[in-house]
């Protein structure tokens, strides 16, 4: 068996990171595609991605109390990512709601079991701010790949490729997973500064997940209608097409930056800036009819989460050194994300784009409410708590 502190272990991690956290990269193209090539309205195709993100937050919730017990999440990922590719290949050739339906919610609890056992040996690494990190950078090289090619795929050849890609990604999760997939390190005490009292380190630790969930909502709510958005308002195929290209060679950068400072910026001030920036570039996508505030704040959107995430996910681990906590990351980010296609949909529906802007706002204030409840520990006592 691999560790988490070996080559193969974290290609295997971050390849892990790549195919399971897939619904992240691909949102709009995934929406668009069910409105466009399925026929489905906006209401719809949130419901059907909401069913897969629902679907992965129970497995999170079961998997996540047992993580302790595996000696290895090696099993777990590679029973996961095949039952994924075999319900991806499946979707590919229907096109009811209602198989479509059934078939999103297994994929994701395949997903989502994997997810727990990855982001529970992420935790469990030697320094979780910068493994996740570097997962989160292959994962932004994996979107720039994806957003650049998929969509132009797509409309020469139709919806169903977008299934049929998404298929052969989690294959190729499975075969890394058999190969190089990691044993957790052991576990250590949290550092002193959380072990003081247990009342108020709980209390900061689900402040800190409320909040990360809040984030969540509104990135799955806005990114999913994105693409349909620069549509809608008549900038083109291509146009957007560009965006998204911008978006996958930005998000090559926040995760890179988040490890950089990892010993001169607070998680705390991290998170809060994260939560206000978010909601500003959600107000300029939804709330502008030209191409260019669209434009920028569409390329900036991702990396505003991919480099908070870092943070609050390093600030976790320190605080809950077993794993169990991060092994239901999938639980805490995609309860949020779930609810994000559908509450969007439902806006758009009902009520116009514009309303998205003001849901992250309310939202927003939310996140930063739980985000000022964290300690502002400096991040270099962190890093020393576990030796880099």
């Amino acid at each position: 068996m691999k560790r988490t502190d070996s080559k193969l272990g974290r290609t295997a991690l971050a390849v892990a990171q790549c195919a399971g956290m897939v619904d992240l990269v691909a949102l709009p193209v995934w929406v668009g595609t069910l409105i466009q090539y399925y026929k489905f309205d906006s209401q719809q195709s949130g419901l059907l991605v909401t069913l897969f993100l629902a679907g992965a937050v129970l497995a999170s919730i079961a998997i996540a109390p047992l993580f302790n017990r595996l000696s290895s999440g090696r099993g777990v990922a590679v029973v996961g990512f095949a039952v994924a590719s075999g319900v991806f290949y499946a979707l590919s050739g229907t096109s009811d709601f209602g198989p479509m339906a059934a078939l999103h919610g297994v994929g994701g609890l395949a997903i989502g079991a994997v997810l727990s056992v990855k982001d529970g040996t992420i935790a469990r690494s030697t320094n979780p701010h910068r493994l996740f990190a570097i997962c989160g950078a292959a994962l932004g090289v994996f979107a720039l790949f994806f957003l650049g090619a998929v969509p132009p795929m797509l409309a020469q050849m139709g919806g169903p490729l977008l299934f049929k890609i998404f298929a052969a990604i989690m294959a190729v999760g499975a075969v890394s997973s058999l190969i190089g997939f990691p044993v957790p390190n052991a576990v250590e005490p949290p550092h002193p500064v959380f072990s003081q009292t247990y009342r108020s380190t709980r209390f900061t630790l689900w402040a800190g997940i409320i909040g990360l969930c809040c984030m969540s909502v509104v990135q799955a709510m806005a990114f999913s209608f994105f693409e349909r958005a620069g549509m809608d308002r008549g900038f083109g195929v291509e146009r957007v097409t560009a965006i998204l290209v911008a978006l996958g060679f930005i998000n090559l950068f926040p995760t890179a930056l988040a490890a950089l400072l990892e010993k001169r910026l607070t998680p705390k001030t991290a998170l809060l800036g994260g939560a206000v920036l978010q909601a500003i570039l959600v107000l300029t996508i939804f709330g502008t009819a030209t191409y260019m505030p669209y434009s920028i704040a569409g390329s900036l959107f991702v990396a505003v989460m991919l480099f908070t995430h870092v943070f609050g996910f390093g600030l976790l681990a320190r605080m809950e050194t077993t794993g169990r906590a991060l092994a239901a990351t999938p639980a805490m980010m995609m309860s949020g994300a779930a609810l994000g296609p559908v509450l969007g949909g439902t806006l758009v529906k009902f009520a116009s784009y514009q309303a998205l802007g003001l849901a992250a706002v309310l939202i927003g204030v939310v996140a930063l409410i739980c985000f000022s409840q964290l300690p502002r520990v400096g991040s270099p006592t962190l890093a020393n708590a576990r030796s880099a």
